[in-house]
């Protein structure tokens, strides 16, 4: 696949790239945004960016993986943690092991976020039913479960806002 990139100046230029180019300037796009919206001091008041860098870290996977956005008291991120990996339609996904590494973040929120690599965003039954099963624990120990974002073609999925937590 080839990518024409036009620079507008006294005279147009088109630069084709080549699939390792335009890897090269996905990663870098993805440094930045982790630069911007994932420092220990910034606090996350915008949920279009943690949307747009789940969708960019999770968008390209080729099997479902579970991973949680780990935040402090202030919504400052700890960290950004791919807990589990799995098949093209599915992930296992252990509360036990969530709480534990919640825990050892010493988190005070969290986000999930998930891909489904069919494309389609609409929450499983399963994926109600873990949401569910992992706030109730969560919120036990006084971890709050501020979204749940399903990544896949378009617009991400999001519980909060579908009114599911």
């Amino acid at each position: 696949m080839t990518t024409s990139v036009a620079i507008n100046d006294s005279a147009r230029l088109s630069i084709p790239l080549d699939n390792q180019h335009e890897d090269w300037i996905i990663a870098r796009a993805i440094e930045i945004t982790e630069r911007r919206v994932f420092q220990r001091s910034n606090t996350l008041q915008n949920p279009t960016e943690v949307r747009d860098y789940l969708r960019m870290k999770l968008a390209s996977e080729r099997n479902e993986v579970f991973s949680v956005v780990f935040l402090d008291n202030r919504h400052r991120v700890i960290a950004f943690d791919v807990l589990f990996k799995g098949t093209i339609d599915a992930s296992s996904v252990y509360p036990r092991v969530v709480l534990s590494k919640a825990l050892e973040h010493n988190a005070a929120a969290v986000i999930f976020a998930h891909n489904h690599p069919s494309g389609v965003t609409e929450p499983s039954l399963a994926d109600k039913a873990i949401t569910e099963r992992l706030a109730s624990l969560l919120t036990a120990v006084d971890i709050r479960v501020l979204d749940h974002f399903i990544i896949g073609e378009g617009k991400p999925f999001s519980f909060a806002e579908m009114g599911l937590l």
